[in-house]
């Protein structure tokens, strides 16, 4: 077996956008393109047999009718956690917008560039959450949409929760459902004060009745664990019914804590949750559009861009009718938002991490995939510290293109300032990752590395 990056790399002129170089004042950014090293612990993983896993999803692709690729520039970014800036960054470093030192050029202080109008821009899910702010980050995507490009948004783990939150808040009460706001609510608390700041009033408080009952619908009553058993027997595993009552033991211990941090009591906070109902999920609120052009898989050729990856079911739904019918099926699911759905192989497309408790991917499934002409799934979810990461996961090529852009995780992580970073994909066949945490651009072609094993 050769080396797998002994290919000829192309200039970063050749690859990376022209306004790059032009409107670049990132610290840390890259210029300069290096092979991607599918051996080393920064871009691939320490399993001594990673290349030899590698080299057979190479060769499955070959043998499945060979590599498909865009047919214009693909730029995706992932997991931007409520930092608009460290979006916005992402997108400059990308060669998509270019930004005004003044806000005169537009009101949002950027315009699409000549590559931005040429490129499909994927947007991989996770955008709330953990902050700076959730409403800057969903103004500053509406003015990127609103510059005419083609734009592609997909579902997260984190913006499944903010709906099973407040659907939990609005539906009767049910031992399946009483528990759900304090278990995904916890992370949505900031996104709550925003809320609460910008929309809710007097009048939406003052319906609410006092704060005793507001704290009694917010939290499961004491008897939750027992009545929650016995009503998720025979729509759950035994095991997963038994961590769910102990992550809620956990999170309630925290849960007033965190709810003491955002300075709101109790009726403030119910208020703000309900309103998020009216932003989010009614026709023409203010954000509506978020959910509304939410997909969860996007095919692009030979790749499957998805929050978090595939179990066999999911695979056997696109070799049935493609990202058409999970997309439709995730829709209808999520707007009904059962409690089964979140560990169901609808939601683990947003959750998955492949852990034995996540639906299970096979050789079967695998298969499937590429029968279907499928040979990689871009994905967010799985954060990284020194840009992206190819790997071989059951049998499938995986590229992990979470760079950790967000100032909240990058702060908590040892991670400075503020995150920059996108995955482009070109006609070529070549891949770029780009991250401010790498000192130089990663170089992936596949078809051309799968010549020189051959």
């Amino acid at each position: 077996m050769q080396n797998a990056t002994a290919f000829s790399t192309p200039s970063a002129a050749q690859l990376l956008p022209p306004v790059f170089d032009e409107n670049c004042d990132i610290p840390d950014l890259p210029r300069d393109v290096e092979p991607w090293s599918l051996q080393a612990s920064h871009s691939a993983t320490g399993d001594p047999k990673h290349m030899q896993k590698i080299s057979a999803c190479l060769e499955k692709a070959r043998t499945h009718g060979g590599w498909h690729w865009p047919s214009k520039p693909v730029v995706f970014l992932s997991d931007t956690h409520a930092d608009a800036e460290g979006f916005l960054r992402s997108l400059v470093a990308a060669g998509v917008i270019c930004r005004s030192a003044a806000k005169n050029s537009d009101q949002a202080g950027f315009t699409l560039t000549a590559f931005g109008h040429s490129a499909t821009v994927l947007v991989g899910g996770d955008c709330i959450d953990k902050g700076p702010s959730n409403l800057d980050m969903l103004d500053a995507l509406a003015d990127v949409i609103a510059t005419g490009v083609d734009l592609h948004l997909l579902a997260g783990n984190h913006d499944l929760r903010l709906r099973l939150a407040v659907d939990a808040l609005r539906g009767p009460r049910s031992p399946l459902t009483d528990h759900l706001f304090v278990r995904m609510g916890r992370k949505l608390l900031p996104a709550l004060r925003e809320v609460f700041d910008r929309y809710v009033t007097d009048a939406d408080i003052a319906a609410l009745p006092d704060e005793t009952a507001c704290a009694a619908r917010l939290v499961p009553p004491a008897d939750w664990a027992a009545r929650f058993s016995q009503a998720a027997k025979g729509q759950l595993p035994a095991k997963v019914i038994r961590l769910e009552i102990k992550k809620l033991q956990q999170k309630s211990a925290q849960f007033d804590r965190q709810v003491a941090k955002t300075g709101l009591t109790t009726r403030e906070l119910l208020a703000a949750a309900l309103k998020c109902h009216d932003l989010f999920f009614t026709p023409g609120g203010p954000y509506a559009w978020f959910y509304d052009r939410m997909d969860v898989v996007t095919r692009i050729g030979s790749l499957l861009f998805v929050h978090a990856g595939l179990d066999d079911s999911m695979c056997a739904l696109l070799s049935e009718g493609g990202p058409d019918l999970v997309n439709a099926r995730y829709r209808a699911e999520a707007e009904r938002a059962s409690f089964a759905f979140y560990f169901g192989p609808l939601a683990n497309l947003v959750r998955t991490k492949y852990r034995t408790s996540d639906c299970k991917l096979t050789s079967s499934g695998v298969d499937q995939l590429h029968r279907a002409g499928i040979h990689m799934i871009v994905q967010g979810h799985v954060n990284n510290h020194a840009g992206q990461r190819l790997l071989a996961k059951h049998g499938v090529l995986h590229l992990e293109g979470d760079v950790t852009l967000d100032r909240a995780s990058r702060s908590l992580e040892g991670l400075p300032g503020i995150g920059a970073g996108a995955t482009l994909i070109f006609p070529s066949g070549d891949v770029i990752g780009l991250s401010r945490d790498y000192p130089r651009a990663k170089h992936f072609a596949p078809e051309r590395i799968a010549e020189n094993w051959s």
